[in-house]
């Protein structure tokens, strides 16, 4: 059976610190078969699914994997391994199939390989596509991972109600700007943090919060959140963690609820910030609830249902920054972590 060539993204070595371009390269000597042989089609236990991948997520928690840490090789992902190609969320065309839930021409979302051509050894993690008369690209967000996250940490998490107070930090990435409009459509009064005046005329003009600011311009994080939330926030999306997580605590109203979807404003750093203000949860009760999205899949085809309506009417507003081949990947990758995307960054593999 003839084998093609597969262009990679590699993990060169484990990184400490700020993720560089350098840390990934581009390899083009994999090569790879088109079609599954007889016995995995057959006799294989593990099932093997054969796709063409078509967009790649760029997401916060792969710097996470970029390096070893303690305990993370018994969670669903592991650290990524130096001189392999590294993975995440994607879309996905199946080529071929030893699994009986997915054929040839199924369009897939789930778990891949930052390659051309991926082998999933456990496609249960995969989902089929069902509407195809949305962008394919919305599956790394909108439809897929970050809009599942948004939509478990908002309404399921938090539990909102009508005229509540909402602030979101890191505001303009895939997650936080959809959390802004699900609040919006509730009927609260939304506040976002991002970090450039760009964003911020984003958050306020174009996906309609009442307010937002500029972090890298407020001396006194505290002070801000007077000045936007005189009355107290209900509800704090937690995106960005350390000093804005402790200004925020000062500030929540009583019986608040905060939904913790990551902190990258630590993943860099050698030491992480310690919190300074948590007292505050026991003098106010405030519930503090850490998620992963992927412990709530089982809501993903309602979630389905109840968005794309809000997309067809134009009632939710998408924002995607999208770059093109595997070449720009590791650019676009490590440009999360300097704010240099607007929206959900993805990676268009599918030429």
């Amino acid at each position: 059976m003839a084998e093609v060539s597969n262009k990679q993204v590699i993990l060169r070595e484990y990184v400490t610190g700020f993720p560089k371009e350098s840390d990934l390269y581009v390899s083009s000597t994999a090569t790879i078969k088109l079609k599954l042989s007889e016995p995995e089609h057959e006799g294989s236990s593990n099932k093997l699914v054969l796709v063409k991948n078509l967009y790649l997520s760029c997401d916060p928690y792969q710097r996470l994997l970029m390096e070893r840490i303690e305990g993370l090789s018994s969670q669903p992902n592991s650290s990524f391994t130096p001189g392999s190609p590294i993975y995440g969320y994607g879309v996905a065309k199946v080529l071929d199939s030893g699994h009986p839930d997915l054929k040839a021409g199924d369009l897939v979302w789930g778990t891949t390989y930052w390659e051309e051509y991926s082998r999933i050894p456990a496609p249960e993690g995969l989902i089929k596509i069902q509407h195809t008369d949305v962008p394919l690209s919305y599956y790394t967000g909108i439809l897929g991972m970050p809009g599942l996250t948004a939509y478990v940490g908002f309404y399921e998490i938090c539990s909102p109600k009508k005229g509540e107070h909402v602030f979101i930090s890191a505001a303009a990435g895939a997650v936080g700007q959809l959390v802004g409009q699900f609040a919006k459509l509730m009927g609260c009064y939304v506040v976002g943090s991002a970090g450039s005046k760009e964003k911020v005329d984003l958050l306020k003009n174009k996906l309609g919060f009442d307010e937002a600011f500029n972090y890298k311009e407020e001396a006194d994080l505290n002070a801000a959140f007077k000045r936007y939330f005189p009355e107290g926030i209900d509800i704090y999306f937690e995106n960005v963690g350390g000093k804005m997580l402790d200004a925020v605590l000062l500030n929540m109203r009583l019986h608040g609820r905060i939904a913790v979807c990551g902190m990258i404003s630590q993943y860099n750093l050698d030491q992480a910030e310690g919190v300074t203000n948590l007292m505050h949860l026991v003098y106010k009760r405030i519930r503090l609830h850490g998620f992963s999205v992927r412990d709530h899949y089982h809501l993903h085809s309602k979630f389905v249902e109840s968005m794309l309506p809000y997309i067809r009417q134009g009632k939710i507003v998408y924002m995607e920054d999208i770059v093109e081949g595997l070449e720009s990947g590791p650019r676009a990758l490590v440009g999360l972590f300097k704010g240099l995307n607007f929206g959900k960054q993805v990676v268009d593999i599918s030429a």
